[in-house]
């Protein structure tokens, strides 16, 4: 496919006309791909942290080109892209969802690991398929806004511990992070981002800045000139010595650090989405045992599961690799005998991350049906919620379809559809929720 490299860049401008009117050129006269066999219903934007600064625009447009059947975006602690992300699909023809990460504290889990390494008791967790973005005022509202600002604490704080290390290097979170981001809504990597750019302010000549770095991360002056040239390396390197465990910036969370997992799915399912477990790859303490995890998440409202499968498979050591799919494995089995729908997807939050899974792939096939069918749900649910007022975990739809089994079959059915245009949007909302629920379901 053709395109002009000009706009495409213009998709991840922090001017949201901008970014709408790249769309549109680019899609004028664009043959609509057939939809492939791939999914990626986890994609972080720019408006928490993408690896390449994609916006969710952008993020529409890449995954029409590489003819993804269905996308997911996935930003952390704000639903900044909702809106632009489902409406980027409807010009697409993608099937869409929108989902929100964070971190919880797991009381139960609370002297082991879980998905957050070196921080026992706390887990990475998500809600998927928001519908909208709840309104300000209201409690989901008001939950929404205290998780952006815990958000902006948190980072205020790791600047605060990081700063006194690291003397000429020190940033303002007002001047040097915020500018980073298109809504005033960072995360550390911006931070650690804002960091190396002050170094190479501060030391433009590479020697000097080698030895400063060098001296700060207890590398070698040989580490460091690879590092210089590998600046998503470095990132990383720096990132684990600033704001990691064991690193000057570092905080051990409690439990008053993050809200508590049945607090965050509790809100979830308030706003209409569906509670979701967050899994790393199995080699934790809080991991080792997926069916108690699920049993856990699940009396606290849990009703699906998110997985990153690139972290079970994608090795070169063979042996590692067979012992990391064996915990895929046990995790996807016992999500599907509780008849959790699975999302997956790869979060581009870093460099280096593909920005799709293939299904057809040696590992990974073996599950393909299982994650298109998560995804289907997903979209399926997003159409429902949106239009008719009928999310998976409605008090509608659980009254008419009490199992998840029961919801997964229709909700997947919904989701296989055709991917929704603006036209067939504007359709929906004039009928109103309760044909546009038969018009779907039907």
């Amino acid at each position: 496919m053709e395109t002009n490299a000009s706009s495409e860049q213009q998709l991840s401008s922090f001017v949201a006309e901008e970014r709408e009117a790249a769309l549109s050129e680019l899609l004028k006269g664009v043959a609509e791909p057939a939809p492939g066999a791939n999914v990626n219903m986890h994609l972080h934007s720019f408006y928490s942290y993408n690896a390449e600064g994609y916006s969710p625009s952008r993020l529409v447009w890449e995954a029409r080109k590489a003819g993804l059947y269905a996308a997911g975006l996935c930003d952390f602690d704000v639903l900044d892209g909702l809106d632009e992300f489902l409406g980027a699909g409807l010009k697409a023809g993608l099937r869409t969802a929108v989902h929100l990460e964070t971190r919880a504290y797991l009381k139960p889990f609370a002297a082991v690991d879980i998905s957050s390494p070196g921080e026992p008791g706390v887990t990475y967790i998500m809600g998927g398929g928001f519908t909208g973005v709840p309104e300000p005022g209201t409690p989901q509202g008001k939950q929404l806004a205290a998780y952006r600002a815990s958000a902006r604490e948190r980072n205020l704080g790791l600047l605060a511990r990081v700063n006194p290390h690291v003397g000429d290097l020190a940033i303002d979170y007002e001047a040097d992070v915020l500018p980073l981001t298109p809504a005033g809504v960072a995360t550390e990597r911006h931070s650690i981002s804002a960091y190396v750019s002050q170094a190479e302010a501060v030391y433009p000549e590479r020697s000097a800045l080698a030895s400063t770095l060098g001296d700060l991360l207890e590398r070698s002056p040989d580490e460091m000139g690879a590092l210089l040239d590998a600046r998503p390396a470095l990132e990383e390197v720096v990132r684990a010595r600033f704001a990691k465990r064991g690193g000057f910036g570092y905080e051990q969370p409690s439990e008053a650090t993050f809200p508590p997992a049945a607090e965050f799915m509790a809100w979830v399912a308030a706003c209409g989405a569906i509670p979701m477990v967050t899994w790393l790859d199995g080699t934790s303490g809080g991991e080792s045992d997926p069916e108690a995890l699920l049993d856990c998440m699940i009396a606290d409202g849990a009703a699906s599961l998110n997985i990153i499968p690139d972290r079970n498979w994608n090795y070169d050591d063979s042996d590692k690799r067979a012992v990391m799919a064996g915990h895929l494995d046990r995790m996807v089995c016992a999500a599907q005998a509780r008849d959790l729908p699975i999302n997956i997807g790869t979060e581009m939050n870093k460099r280096g991350l593909p920005f799709v899974d293939d299904l057809a792939g040696p590992v990974l096939q073996a599950y393909a049906d299982c994650f298109r069918e998560g995804a289907n749900i997903m979209v399926g649910h997003t159409l429902l919620g949106r239009y008719a007022d009928y999310g998976y975990v409605s008090e509608g739809a659980v009254a008419d379809l009490p199992t998840r089994s029961e919801r997964n079959a229709v909700f997947a059915r919904v989701g296989q559809k055709p991917a929704l245009t603006e036209a067939g949007a504007q359709r929906l909302e004039a009928m109103g929720p309760d044909k546009a629920r038969g018009e779907l379901l039907g």
